[in-house]
This record gives structure tokens, sequence and C-alpha cells, in this order.
């Protein structure tokens, strides 16, 4: 199930095609001088399969949305590059919601269930998802890939829904899977430029996690100059400073998750 992706400043991550069926049994009997049109007929058909895809995918996520709010729980699209910890902090999470969120997680990973894995035994349900398996290898989750792990997740009898999308600083910024905020863990060990280099993933998040702070120290790094190339991308966003390691600003994450389930559902009681 190839994907057709719009950058809107990034640079692809990979070329994808679009593996739809088409009848191409039809004859030319007649000279049909194309000339140099058949590029912009090309291009044509290209934006049209494009907003067809985007289009579908808007439509799952709506759907998608509706579920999350008849169930009264909250829905967060957790984002980040490989490597910026976002499984790390979502554990030193899951360990500290214990009896105040009932929490399931949607687990995005192109192979393995090596992360699925490691959040096992915190009380949260768990649905993995493996783009390799009939997605195409997908570098990101879209809406019907949600959609797909919903069945195995108790909806109903959950607060809050942490869908962890994979690895990736440009595909999952342009899906909406149906999530009611989104958030995204950056390592201080990517460099200060990333939101310059990356703008979309950026100006989409609510949330900026700014994880492994505790290794400032050991880095030829420049906090002030990544918050001011922040700033350019996404003025006002918010920010946490985390380690997951020693457990630094994980308390206040898990503030900002409990104060997201209580303004989207102020009248469900929390943990049932």
């Amino acid at each position: 199930m190839g994907r057709f992706h719009r950058h809107d400043g990034d640079t692809d991550c990979h070329h994808h095609h679009h593996d739809h069926e088409h009848d191409h049994d039809h004859h030319h009997d007649h000279d049909h001088d194309h000339g140099d049109h058949s590029g912009y007929a090309t291009a044509s058909e290209r934006v049209v399969v494009l907003e067809r895809i985007f289009d579908e995918n808007d439509q799952m996520a709506a759907a998608n949305r509706r579920d999350f709010d008849s169930a009264a729980l909250t829905a967060i699209n957790l984002m980040s590059s490989p490597g910026a910890g976002k499984t790390t902090v979502l554990r030193e999470t899951l360990s500290r919601l214990q009896g105040r969120l009932r929490v399931g997680i949607v687990e995005g990973d192109i192979e393995t269930s090596i992360d699925a894995d490691r959040l096992a035994g915190f009380g949260a349900a768990i649905s993995l998802i493996n783009t390799s398996d009939g997605f195409g290898g997908e570098c990101h989750l879209d809406a019907p890939m949600v959609r797909s792990a919903l069945p195995r997740l108790p909806l109903a009898d959950l607060d809050l829904l942490i869908i962890e999308n994979v690895g990736n600083l440009v595909c999952p910024a342009e899906f909406d899977v149906g999530a009611h905020s989104q958030a995204m863990v950056y390592s201080v060990t990517e460099g200060e430029e990333k939101p310059l280099k990356y703008p979309v993933m950026f100006r989409s998040a609510d949330l900026v996690i700014v994880n492994k702070i505790d290794l400032i120290p050991h880095l030829d790094y420049d906090l002030s100059l990544f918050y001011a190339n922040l700033k350019a991308v996404n003025p006002g966003v918010a920010v946490i400073e985390t380690s997951a390691r020693t457990g630094q600003g994980i308390d206040e994450w898990c503030d900002w998750l409990l104060d997201r389930h209580r303004s989207l559902h102020a009248s469900s009681p929390l943990g049932g």
C-alpha cells in the first residue's frame, strides 16, 4: 500500500509508488502526438491521487476521533526521530500513570515487537502495528492503520490512548490519525538545527518534549539556539525538558496528559 507524500518545507524521506489497479489494456488505433504535454497530464493525475489519498485519510481520522470522543478518551499522537527516547519516555510515563489514568497504546513500528515488549507490564493495553505487514513498510502511521488497531483495544475502558508513531521526522506529521493533540520527543543529541530542517514536524506539535537534557554537559550543544530555532518555526509551543534516564520532567509531562484529558472530558471521572 504505497503512499505519495506532501512535504511543505521538508524533503522526501523516500520515494513511494501507489499500488492501485489500472486496466491498461486499451489500444491507440490513431496517432496521438503528446509532444511536451504528457508531463503535465502525469503531474495532474498525481495531484488527483494525492488529494484522494489525503481526503480518504482525513475522513478515517474523523471517524477515529468520533470513536475516541464516544469513549470519552483522549488520544495523543506521539512522534519523534528514531533514537530520540520516545519509548523510554513512554515507559516512565506508564509507570507513573498507573492508578491515575487507564492507558492504551497503539505501537507503530516498521518491523519487530521490540518497543511494544518494552512497554508490557505497566498495566497498559497495547496494540501493535508493523507497517511492513500489509502496509508497504510505511515510515509513518496513518488513520486507516490506527483504525485497524482499535478493535484490539478496550476503548470504552480507557482514559488515554497514546499512539506511538513510527520514528521519523517527516512523514508522521503529515497524516492526521484522529488524535486530539500532537506531541513530539526531541533529543538534544540531534542538534540545534532540527526545527529549521524539519519545520513541518515541529510546527505540528502542541508540545515538544526536549529529552536527554542530562547529556548537555557532555555535548557541544547550545540549548538557547535550539529554542530560538523552535520559536522561529512554532512560536509559543509548549515545551517540557526531560531526561527519561533520570526521570527529570516526566511528572510534568504526565501532568500535561492529565490536564489534556480533563479539558477534553471534564465530566468523565479519571480512572473510571
